[in-house]
């Protein structure tokens, strides 16, 4: 079984205006990375939002096909189930983050579902560990350097395990150490079997991943292995991912 499927999918901002997404149809399997790669005003982050269910659940607009999350529906999983099967970080961390420590950061969505204190500790204490945080935990995440910020974030999401985590552009302000941490941690994520998809623009960050999915005005024209699409720059630079004048990666 798929960890997603997505068929048919359309968006429009509402009813009579332009197609956000064109009639989108991929899969991506269980314990894998797939980057979405894209010039800015693609869809790439309508395409998240969908995924994510925020569209469905908690946004305006006209959205027609199907997103499939381990064979469920998410139309058909209310808000609060659906934080259990996909966790999304979004660009920016501190739209994310209001706790005093990174503690309690972590353990406010298990608190909110009601999970007994010892799961809740387990969680919290299970999220750092992946991430290679630990050392952070009751550090005031306003504090924290960027690349800081969005593991803290991560983990928020993590604490309530959900199988597919969604990225949407989570390394674009990061210096070049930021972005070898939160690439490490996901990395570990993807051997711990979660599956993960990132909205990405440098393309040197993200050439761990398994597969890159390139947008174009709504629609994905390439979906292949990163590593076959990084070898073809001509391909890279004629739709804006590269300069002219790149030289590999």
């Amino acid at each position: 079984m798929e960890a997603i499927a997505v068929q048919g999918l359309t968006y429009q901002y509402h009813s009579g205006s332009p197609q956000v997404l064109k009639g989108i149809d991929f899969s991506v399997q269980p314990g894998e990375i797939v980057v979405v790669a894209g010039l800015s005003g693609c869809g790439k982050s309508t395409l998240c939002h969908c995924i994510s269910g925020i569209i469905r659940h908690n946004r305006d607009g006209v959205m027609a096909g199907n997103i499939l999350v381990n064979g469920k529906n998410i139309e058909e999983i209310n808000g609060a189930s659906l934080a259990f099967e996909v966790g999304m970080v979004f660009q920016d961390p501190d739209t994310q983050l209001f706790s005093p420590t990174v503690e309690d950061e972590i353990a406010f969505a298990p608190e909110n579902m009601c999970l007994p204190p010892e799961r809740i500790l387990e969680r919290v204490s299970n999220a750092l560990e992946v991430l290679g945080i630990s050392d952070l935990r009751y550090a005031n995440p306003y504090h924290l350097s960027g690349g800081e910020k969005h593991l803290v974030a991560l983990a928020a999401v993590l604490a309530l395990d959900p199988p597919v985590l969604i990225l949407d552009e989570v390394m674009s302000q990061l210096d070049i150490v930021g972005k070898q941490r939160v690439g490490d941690a996901l990395t570990r994520l993807r051997d711990s079997g979660k599956t993960i998809i990132a909205v990405e623009h440098d393309l040197q960050a993200i050439a761990f991943s398994d597969r890159l999915a390139v947008l174009d005005d709504g629609k994905i024209i390439c979906f292949e292995p990163t590593s076959a699409l990084l070898a073809e720059p001509s391909f890279l630079a004629a739709h804006g991912l590269i300069d002219v004048e790149y030289n590999g990666v």
